[in-house]
Parts: structure tokens; sequence; C-alpha cells
């Protein structure tokens, strides 16, 4: 087992994060100790040179050492992040429904990763889309339905762990019933383990039957089985996951900066807890400061008793053997076509899709899904107007954006066709009335939505769902609308 300068285990079971694009000295020196893990954001991230630069000196100060990001395609990129991804997500993937397809996708997202060094990405996400006033899963899963999704998050797992870049399936046992965002608030879901077992943890079973290396707790509350959320119930972590399901690789905590856990400077109950109930990699706050308390509470507890010194040892060789089998080899150089390919594939076009006659006024509503995800900033609006030269149009972000609609729609969009885009307008009353008081004006309008379909029944007669933000699903939609479907 990896030992700390403190004598413990515990920096091998730490995923640590920093600010910036240089890794500051306190982190080299936990490397040096034997830290882990280091999770990468896009703002740790300038360029392909730049990251294989990081990457190599991160792993000068520890070989072993675990380099992580959050790479699922679709709205969550990190590598692309400056652009948006150029692989369409799992809502995407899940309605063409063509697991070869979502297989090669991931494989060439590993091959992306692998050539960077990177050596685990924390995808697929295996969650059910089974509530569509989910405010933070949505176009993140497959779908709905238990099998479908099973068998995609199987064949991400496959495709990516081929390029010796280990996956992640999360948010065990199930993020996708909730109607909150744990980054906000504790979601509480209200269904016993027998219903879980038959719908939300299919595909986390179908991971597992796939060899994925690592398996990531969602911090949600099921009460019919334990009162504390997943991250630190050992019921679900230790009984469930580990036992029932049979899972033997490395259980990796979400990160516990998150307000439904709230870890931080002052407090790391959660840490201690969630290495209790099971977790073998915990994933600290993002604050210098409370990874700190974090790795201070966990020694403390290590000789205290609270964590016993075999559940340290259990978790770090774990850990260890993750990092001894993820060397990153690409099997084939990134082909990111294929997410061209699919994101055409996806694509609901109901109504008027014929081509624009001339360049169209956009209203773009359809940005992030939420800012605590760090999604993707490419726009509909932007690539109208990489592709229609003379396209006009506006960003809108919240209610105070509506002021003056009709106005602006008759002084700006007059003979121009007027290109309405929201982002699962169902779960947000500011879109609706945007679709409303612009469908009013302008029933000829064209509804394009990049989230889930879900908002269907709120558009007119034409509507063109991309299941998601990504460069590529939005890039589909705006070479149909320029008449050139196939580019």
């Amino acid at each position: 087992m990896p030992v700390s300068a403190d004598g413990t285990g515990i920096g091998g079971c730490l995923l640590a994060r920093f600010d910036g694009v240089e890794p500051p000295p306190w982190l080299l020196r936990w490397l040096d100790d034997g830290l882990a893990g280091v999770l990468l954001f896009a703002a740790n991230l300038s360029s392909a040179e730049q990251t294989r630069s990081v990457v190599s000196q991160l792993r000068s100060h520890n070989p072993h050492v675990l380099i992580a990001v959050d790479e699922e395609g679709g709205i969550v990129t990190r590598v692309e992040a400056a652009t948006g991804s150029s692989y369409p997500g799992n809502a995407a993937l899940g309605a063409v429904d063509d697991p070869t397809l979502t297989r090669a996708v991931a494989e060439s997202i590993g091959a992306m990763l692998a050539g960077l060094g990177i050596s685990l990405n924390l995808a697929p996400v295996a969650d059910l889309d089974g509530n569509p006033a989910n405010p933070v899963i949505g176009v993140r899963s497959f779908g709905p339905d238990p099998a479908r999704v099973a068998a995609h998050t199987a064949a991400f797992v496959t495709g990516l762990q081929a390029n010796r870049v280990a996956a992640c399936a999360k948010h065990f046992p199930g993020h996708g019933r909730a109607a909150a965002d744990s980054h906000v608030t504790l979601p509480s879901v209200a269904a016993t383990l027998p219903e879980l077992l038959a719908t939300d943890l299919v595909p986390f079973r179908a991971a597992i039957e796939a060899g994925v290396r690592s398996v990531m707790t969602g911090h949600v509350v099921f009460p019919a089985i334990d009162e504390l959320p997943a991250t630190l119930s050992r019921r679900l972590v230790t009984d469930v996951l580990r036992h029932e399901l049979g899972f033997d690789g490395v259980i990796i905590t979400d990160a516990l900066g998150m307000a439904a856990i709230g870890d931080g400077p002052k407090t790391a109950w959660g840490a201690i807890r969630s290495m209790a109930a099971g977790a073998d990699l915990i994933c600290l706050p993002a604050d210098e400061a409370a990874q700190q308390r974090a790795r201070d509470t966990l020694a403390a507890a290590y000789y205290g008793g609270v964590v016993g010194q075999d559940r340290v040892a259990e978790a770090a060789a774990r850990v260890r053997a993750l990092a001894d089998w993820a060397h990153p080899d690409p099997v084939a150089v990134p082909d990111p076509a294929l997410g061209a390919a699919a994101a055409r594939r996806a694509m609901l076009a109901e109504g008027a899709t014929t081509p624009l006659r001339r360049p169209p006024y956009v209203l773009d509503a359809g940005g992030q899904m939420s800012a605590r995800l760090g999604d993707s900033v490419a726009s509909l609006l932007g690539l109208l107007r990489e592709r229609l030269p003379g396209t006009e149009g506006i960003r809108l972000t919240g209610p105070g954006d509506l002021a003056g609609l009709e106005e602006r729609i008759a002084a700006a969009a007059a003979g121009r066709t007027l290109v309405v885009v929201v982002r699962d307008a169902h779960l947000h009353d500011w879109q609706r009335e945007l679709l409303q008081r612009s469908l009013a004006a302008r029933p000829d309008a064209r509804v394009v939505a990049t989230g889930t379909t879900h908002d269907r029944a709120l558009a007119g007669a034409s509507y063109l769902g991309t299941r998601g933000g990504s460069r590529a699903s939005l890039l589909a939609a705006a070479n149909m609308l320029a008449g050139d479907p196939a580019a």
C-alpha cells in the first residue's frame, strides 16, 4: 500500500484537483507522498500540448497516478470544452439505438483521451432518464428503458476501455428518478431496492458484466433503503454494489463538495463516512483548504480507529490495481466523423424541414443545461452564422431577456424565418414563455430543442430536436436548416 507522509495510506485513496493550468507545489508534494489521482477540468486544459505536459509533470512525481476527466461526450466535455464536443451525448446515442455505433464513439473518445495520457474517464452515465423534471441528468442518459440503457452502457464501457482508459459507470444506484440536482441540494427518491434492481440498477449490472473498472456513487438518498445518501450508505455501497451485484473494482465517490454532501474547509464528514461505507477513491472538493481538511480528517480517523486500517489498505490496493491496469494506449486515431454521423441520425425532425431560403433571425436560449456541469459553450446561433452568413440573432439567458420580445421579433425578423432555440423548456418557466410569445407572433417559427424531447408538446408545428447541445449535435441541426444535412 502506498504510504503517505503521515504514515497512513490515505493519499492512495484521494482524487484531488487544482486551479489553473500549472499544478501547484502542494499538489506535487502530495503526489510525491503517493496521491492516488488528479481530476482535470476544462480550466486546467488549454491545448493538447499543454495537457500532455501537465500529465507528464504529474506522472514525474508519481508514475502510478490516475489522471481523470469527465469526458462524457455531449454537453459534458473537458478536453473539447472551448469548442463543444465532437461527439453527441448519451441521449442521442440511445435514440439511434445502435450499440455498435455507441461502442465506436466511445472507442474514439477513449483514443482521444489515451493520446493525451489520460487514464480514467468518469463516464458513462448509466442513469435512466426516469423523470422529465430531473434538472441534471436528461440528455446525459441513454434513455428511460433499462434494457436499452444497459446495452449502450456496456457498449460505451467496452469501447472506452479498448484504449486502456478506465471507464466509470455513474451515478450508482441511479440519479435519473430525482427531481433535484445534487450539486445544489440532496435529492430524495422514493424507490425500494426491489424496484431499483428491476430498473435503475440494470445498467450498472450490465456495466459490471462488461468489465467496467470503476463505479461512481450518487449523492441521492433512498429512504426506503437507508436514511443516508448512497455515497455514505454502507447498505448500498457495500451490501448492494459490492456483494449483491458482485463489483470488485474501484468505487469512486461523486465530488464531496457538492451541496448534497457539503464537505468543505470546515468539515469532511462526508469523506469519513464514504470511506467507512466502502468507497475506495474519494473525489475531493475543489477548494485547496477543503482538500487539506479532508486529508487531515481522514488521517485522524485512521489513527482514531474511526476508519479502520484494513479498510484503507483494501481501498488503496484496489486503486493501485486500477492504476496498474490503466496504461492509455490508443487503438486508433480519434474519428470525429463518427460523432457527426451519430448526431445526424439522432435528430427528431417534425413539421417544416425544408431548407431556409435566406439567413434567419435566431432567438437562442439553448445554452447551458447547468453552469455547475461546465458544459459546452457551443451555440446554434454561432454555427448558423458560419453556415449561413448574414444570420442575425441574440443569445437569451434568462427571463430578463424577454423584455420587448415581440418588438424585437417584428423589427429584426421581418421577412426572415424565425428560429427559436430552447433547452428543456418544460423545466423553465421563462423558456415556456419564450415559446408561447414567439409562436403567437410567428406561428411559422421553427423551434430547435437542444435538450431532451420532453418539451415537444410546447413547440409548434415545426420541431427539430437535437437530443443534446454538443457541437456535433448543434452542427447537425445547423446543416439541416441550411439544406446540407449530410455535411
